[in-house]
């Protein structure tokens, strides 16, 4: 993986991410500031939506938006070849497999959104 798929430039997008999540404006109309919950899409908890809630499509949502999940690696002992998985595998699982609960690799992680959709 190179380009925008480097670890890197995924912390940064995340980064990015969570200032944009916090980040506030000026009302008139309403007389307050209103943030990203206030606007998004939060199909699972329209009602009282906080910014993990949002349905906000991202690459990083495969990692539930998490850096320690991102930073992950494990031995994989079954199939072949033996040896270590990490975020590249999760992903390339994730793509074939956007509606999965949990991976086939030794990391066992959910390719679910942080919001709980796909």
């Amino acid at each position: 993986f190179s380009g925008v798929l480097a670890q890197d430039v995924l912390l940064a997008l995340l980064e990015l991410q969570e200032e944009l999540a916090g980040t506030t404006a000026w009302a008139a109309g309403a007389g307050r500031n209103v943030s990203l919950q206030d606007v998004c899409y939060a199909p699972l908890n329209p009602t009282a939506p906080g910014v993990g809630d949002c349905a906000v499509s991202s690459v990083t949502q495969y990692f539930q938006n998490n850096r320690s999940r991102l930073a992950l690696s494990a031995w994989q002992q079954d199939g072949k070849p033996q040896g270590t998985v990490d975020w590249h595998d999760h992903l390339i699982y994730c793509v074939n497999s956007p509606l999965s609960f949990k991976d086939i690799t030794a990391l066992e992680l959910s390719c679910m959104a942080e919001y709980g959709g796909p």
